[in-house]
């Protein structure tokens, strides 16, 4: 039991989970889907196969390849920008529509009739990056999303490196149509590790470093955590998960709620980062009346 909502006495709410690092907290070897905190891990193919050098890739250009963006006026023109160094066509593209994850920019959209595009879609970096991989190494662009295609079963044997696995977990499609795999929690910091603590990335470690805002954007975790921090580098995913990277330490946080609630996430997170001495943020844990009257307090329960 991690969080706890509890007013005049009563608990209200309940969340469970898990919290751990290297070294503290508990976890379980049960296996959960990377989701989204898999684009960095699978971004390393990028490196491995020099795209950065062959198409001179920015650093705001690299961080898209890793980000869950919030389809803002700074993503969508970078991810079109992208589109067009690496040669490759906007129809070829199966991330699939959804509306910006960014409240402001979907209210932009709505008052300037403005169509929802791939570009909206918070994972079109990594799509687009697949593309990239499949152009380079001529695999066939139009299963690039299926997992007997070379491209997929190149991004499985990427992160079971990385990530240390050493058994067979399921597999399922990910939101955006791709493979997504998954492994225990522990595996999971071994593979942030074995990134972002390893010279030969280090230009995806300075892209999420120097490029918070792309990494995600309005109200996304990852960027509110990289800017109020130093040498910490955050990655979401979808099913409550959240990885931190202390690179000064080379430790790993990672959190994942079970029932997936978001706030709680959020604050069970910057406790944790508090606690380890890596952060100084204040996070509100009162509940509060719309008059912002006091009528309760939200627990939270560290394993360490």
């Amino acid at each position: 039991m991690l969080v706890q909502h509890i007013r005049n006495g009563l608990i209200e709410e309940e969340h469970d989970g898990y919290v751990l690092t290297t070294k503290l907290g508990y976890g379980t070897e049960y296996p959960y889907y990377l989701r989204s905190c898999a684009k960095p891990l699978q971004a390393s193919l990028m490196i491995d196969y020099e795209l950065d050098k062959k198409y001179n890739l920015t650093s705001e250009e690299i961080a898209l390849c890793c980000a869950s963006h919030a389809g803002e006026k700074c993503h969508t023109d970078i991810a079109e920008r992208l589109l067009n160094k690496f040669g490759l066509k906007y129809e070829w593209l199966k991330c699939g529509l959804h509306k910006p994850l960014s409240r402001t920019r979907q209210d932009e959209m709505f008052m300037n009739k403005e169509n929802i595009t791939y570009f909206h879609n918070n994972c079109v970096g990594k799509h687009i990056l697949f593309l990239a991989l499949c152009k380079e190494n001529n695999w066939d662009i139009k299963t690039y999303d299926k997992i007997d295609n070379p491209l997929q079963q190149e991004v499985k044997r990427k992160i079971n490196e990385l990530c240390e696995v050493q058994h067979q977990y399921p597999i399922t499609s990910d939101g955006c149509g791709v493979p997504i795999l998954s492994m225990p929690l522990s595996n999971m910091i071994r593979g942030f590790i074995n990134l972002f603590c390893n010279k030969k990335y280090e230009k995806i470690k300075n892209a999420y470093i120097e490029n918070p805002y792309i990494i995600g954007g309005e109200n996304r975790l990852d960027t509110e955590i990289i800017q109020n921090s130093e040498g910490l580098i955050a990655k979401v995913g979808a099913g409550g998960l959240c990885i931190v990277v202390n690179i000064k330490e080379e430790d790993v946080l990672i959190v994942k709620i079970n029932d997936c609630n978001m706030d709680t996430r959020r604050l069970v997170v910057f406790e944790a980062l508090n606690k380890l001495g890596w952060s100084d943020y204040k996070c509100d844990k009162k509940i509060k009346t719309l008059h912002d009257e006091i009528v309760g307090d939200i627990k939270i329960h560290l394993p360490f």
